[in-house]
């Protein structure tokens, strides 16, 4: 079943402060020191102190648990804790979380955080190594015996599949990687600042597991990303314009697994970006015509294609056009290709930046902003919105 009313979320909470590490390859310091770092950052920043928070929220993946952050980050009690599941699935639910707690009384501000050391120590794309059983990991029982061992190798099968059925060539996935570096390069923040690239560079890097080049996958990243959360009264009295979470879903589609979803009637779209879509548009009333900037998670190019679709910004099979024409600003900080892969959430600090009039890659007067979580997977977005 789906949702056919609006959820009485929206509106209520408001993202009010961002902080981020360095983005690296070799941070030389521990996950948990880079936790602490972001989440000062991101208190410094919405000019509120350790002793103002009484809640945290992270993902499952996180080595940093909540109340070891709490007591390295000085502070004191909490009221609310949570963690979200799905790896880059998890980055807009955890604002959703937080913004559940704040409409609700449970908390009064919350900080989302996420770090890791993705490059230097853990990296996602050598695969799954020393799985323990579980009923989650039966399904890559499927897949892992016959050569289907990395996240690429798995959105590989989707993004075949999707160009064969549009009749495109792997070019198509270019215009998504030219439009992240030519943002990155603008942004001194981004790994890949000063360093564009072109459609020629696109199809002459190295295959990983075709359809995929090697710059239609997101880079590895050590790093971490904070963000505040309090409620839109409250954000008055701070020092920058809040972002107020217009909407917030999460979303999970039929036959749904981790990224391998290969049993589902179609696999050239993202059903599960379907269900957050819908449940966004209604809770804000909002529709494609209405955003401003799209900050959509780009692991792999093909699923920022099919998201497009999916949110009705383009028909089937049109996205790649629709990327090439810039007919909307897109992952204007230099997404997780160009800026940095920290699974989602330094996206959503772009989002605020853009409310804020303070990106390097500015949209004029930009009022609504779209924001979405790791594809594949059970996932989430946001739609955040200056106060009125």
């Amino acid at each position: 079943m789906s949702r056919h009313r609006p959820d009485a979320l929206g509106g209520r909470a408001a993202v009010v402060g961002i902080g981020a590490t360095e983005f690296s390859k070799d941070s030389g310091r521990s996950e948990l020191t880079l936790a602490v770092e972001a989440v000062q950052a991101a208190l410094a920043d919405a000019g509120l102190t350790p002793a103002d928070v009484d809640g945290l929220v992270t993902f499952t993946m996180d080595t940093n648990p909540e109340v070891t952050v709490a007591q390295a980050a000085g502070i004191g009690e909490l009221t609310f804790f949570s963690r979200v599941h799905y790896g880059g699935g998890a980055a807009c639910a955890t604002v959703q979380q937080a913004a559940l707690a704040v409409a609700t009384g449970l908390a009064d501000v919350v900080v989302c955080y996420r770090a890791f050391n993705e490059r230097s120590g853990r990296r996602f794309g050598a695969g799954v190594q020393r799985r323990e059983p579980s009923a989650e990991g039966a399904a890559l029982g499927w897949n892992l015996p016959f050569g289907l061992l990395t996240p690429a190798s798995w959105v590989a099968m989707a993004a075949q599949r999707y160009l064969h059925a549009h009749g495109l060539t792997p070019d198509a996935f270019g215009h998504v990687a030219v439009t992240d570096r030519r943002h990155a390069a603008r942004n001194p923040a981004a790994y890949f600042h000063g360093k564009p690239i072109t459609l020629a560079d696109h199809a002459a890097s190295r295959w990983i597991v075709e359809p995929l080049r090697l710059l239609d996958c997101c880079q590895e990243t050590d790093g971490a990303q904070a963000l505040v959360v309090t409620s839109v009264e409250r954000a008055r009295e701070l020092p920058h314009p809040p972002a107020v979470i217009t909407a917030a879903a999460q979303g999970a589609g039929r036959a749904q697994e981790q990224m391998t979803s290969f049993y589902r009637d179609d696999l050239t779209g993202l059903p599960e970006m379907t269900v957050v879509a819908d449940q966004l548009w209604r809770t804000s009333g909002l529709t494609p015509a209405d955003i401003d900037v799209a900050v959509l998670y780009d692991h792999f190019t093909p699923f920022v294609l099919m998201q497009l679709e999916e949110f009705g910004f383009c028909g089937r099979g049109e996205a790649a056009d629709f990327v090439a024409a810039d007919a909307l600003p897109l992952n204007t900080h230099g997404g997780q290709l160009g800026e940095a892969y920290l699974h989602g959430m330094n996206g959503i600090a772009e989002a605020v930046r853009q409310l804020r009039g303070t990106s390097p890659n500015q949209a004029p007067d930009a009022a609504h902003v779209l924001v979405t979580a790791g594809t594949g997977v059970p996932t989430s977005g946001l739609v955040l919105g200056r106060a009125g």
